[in-house]
């Protein structure tokens, strides 16, 4: 790994459980993602991902919708957390609220949604809400997708998928288990090609250089 000025800086911002920081921290740790998580916001104080952000030793800031229903207010202390961290890269995992990205983060914040987008994205196709629809339309494959976030729901332009067959006998549970399995996988490679300059956003579409 290089020295810490060369590591990626990643701020993520979490309202639930956790499970793809843990990734991180755990890639980190093991020298397979040259990145360090500089804070880890989140729109919730008593999620098991804070508890694992404490344990894992890394900041956390609690900015609850609850405590700022005004959309700007909220938006800007997200904002104002990620730079005063030093934040290159905000990755929202598992993130739920809307937060009004301003233009010079536009290409600066990644989101990892559980379908192949822009199937079942957009506003309440989140968790198991996502992995029901597939099943219920009779899809033969699912997966995931990393995007670039811009201020419209699981709209941003696509940096990667990855795929897997539905099988037969899936019940939300299960699909969404193997689903997670290709997110542990998609995600770091996207953080792993931003890092290294090769993703490239052109307008509304991404090019891998």
């Amino acid at each position: 790994m290089g020295n810490t000025n060369q590591q990626l800086r990643l701020g993520v911002l979490i309202s639930g459980g956790g499970r793809t920081l843990q990734n991180f921290v755990e890639l980190i740790k093991r020298g397979e993602l040259d990145a360090e998580v500089r804070v880890v916001i989140s729109s919730l104080p008593d999620v098991k991902g804070v508890a694992r952000a404490r344990a894992a030793g890394l900041p956390v800031v609690i900015v609850r919708k609850k405590d700022h229903p005004d959309e700007a207010e909220f938006s800007r202390l997200i904002t104002e957390a990620l730079e005063a961290h030093d934040v290159q890269l905000a990755c929202l995992a598992g993130w739920t609220c809307f937060w009004q990205i301003p233009d010079r983060w536009i290409g600066r914040v990644m989101n990892i949604h559980p379908a192949l987008l822009p199937k079942y994205g957009g506003q309440g196709f989140y968790g198991h809400h996502v992995h029901e629809a597939v099943l219920a339309a009779g899809d033969k494959e699912s997966g995931c997708t990393v995007h670039f976030a811009n201020n419209e729901y699981d709209a941003g332009p696509i940096i990667l998928q990855r795929k897997i067959p539905v099988l037969p006998g899936d019940d939300a549970d299960t699909l969404a288990a193997r689903v997670f399995e290709q997110e542990t996988l998609a995600y770091p490679e996207a953080i792993r090609l931003f890092a290294e300059g090769r993703v490239k956003l052109l307008g509304d579409r991404v090019e891998i250089w």
